[in-house]
């Protein structure tokens, strides 16, 4: 058994191999000054260069460095899933191995969670990027902090400190890294932001792509559902069934009026179609019904609520 440590540092790795060395020097420096108790974990996802072997180096030279090799990609929530499980400390700090996040800025992310707050997430005010990464973000950051009323400036940053019952009770898949302070929101914890100073890149490639605009916007959608209607689909299927039966019922209300004045209606588009919206609402509706069953079924008492603490 391995003993608990106040501070656990959390770092997905994909093929970062020049910059494991530096950024372990930086880590090991900036840690001691802060005088707590740590462990630095590595989770190689998948990596295909050398980081694997110098990952294994780091842990053979310093017993405080934990190394998870994953058997290929899986992406960087399964790595920071992995992380979470497997680090010990009270406090888990998240970090990118790409050397743009200052290890020297943890204690700001500290000073911040000591302030009473369970999540602070590093905020790049000036973000050492190209405009085809700053600009995409910075629409992404909006509209996220706009339609979920969790005011950061930096949604995508890796750069956080959390308390550890954050990283225990936030369920995370798929790539929803990027929503964390978003899924503690809704569980009640307390979210903040901290500036940090960020650095360009010194070597290997960013692992950005055009491709994460769409699978971002999808994971989005997740989370306005989640955190929205998980717990009521009715409320969301219902309105929109409802909505499309009642377009249906009109629709054959008015064909029936004029029927009675004795216009032909059987020949008209729109009979088809007032026929076909109230079966769709119908159906839209008992796909809520069929929702809120899976609900009643799977309902757990544990997760309608998240405990700060308890005085008997």
């Amino acid at each position: 058994m391995r003993e608990d440590v106040d501070l656990s540092i959390v770092i997905p790795v994909l093929n970062e191999e020049a910059n494991l060395q530096p950024l372990y020097s930086e880590l090991r420096e900036a840690l001691e000054v802060l005088g707590r108790s740590y462990e630095i974990v590595f989770v190689d996802d998948g990596s295909t260069d050398g980081s694997a072997q110098a990952l294994a180096e780091l842990h053979e030279a310093d017993d405080r460095v934990e190394v998870i090799e994953f058997r290929r990609n899986f992406g960087k929530t399964a790595a920071l899933i992995a992380g979470f499980r497997l680090s010990r400390g009270q406090i888990v700090v998240t970090m990118d191995a790409d050397l743009q996040d200052t290890p020297a800025e943890i204690g700001v992310l500290l000073g911040k969670l000591e302030e009473g707050y369970d999540l602070v997430a590093a905020w790049r005010f000036e973000r050492q990027d190209p405009l085809s990464k700053t600009l995409p973000s910075r629409i992404f950051n909006w509209t996220v902090s706009s339609l979920t009323g969790v005011r950061l400036h930096d949604f995508n940053c890796g750069f956080k400190a959390y308390r550890r019952p954050v990283t225990e009770e936030v369920k995370l898949y798929g790539e929803l890294h990027r929503f964390i302070p978003v899924l503690a929101f809704l569980k009640g914890f307390r979210i903040t932001e901290a500036k940090v100073v960020h650095r360009p890149r010194r070597a290997g490639r960013s692992k950005y792509g055009v491709g994460r605009l769409s699978r971002g916007l999808l994971d989005f959608l997740t989370v306005i559902f989640l955190t929205t209607y998980l717990k009521r689909p009715l409320h969301l299927f219902g309105t929109a069934g409802i909505a499309v039966f009642m377009a249906g019922f009109v629709i054959n209300t008015y064909l029936a009026i004029i029927w009675l004045m004795g216009y032909a209606i059987g020949t008209r588009p729109l009979l088809l179609l007032g026929i076909l919206s109230m079966l769709l609402g119908l159906q839209i509706i008992s796909t809520g019904l069929l929702g809120e069953m899976l609900r009643n079924l799977t309902f757990r008492p544990e997760e309608e609520y998240s405990i700060r603490k308890v005085l008997d």
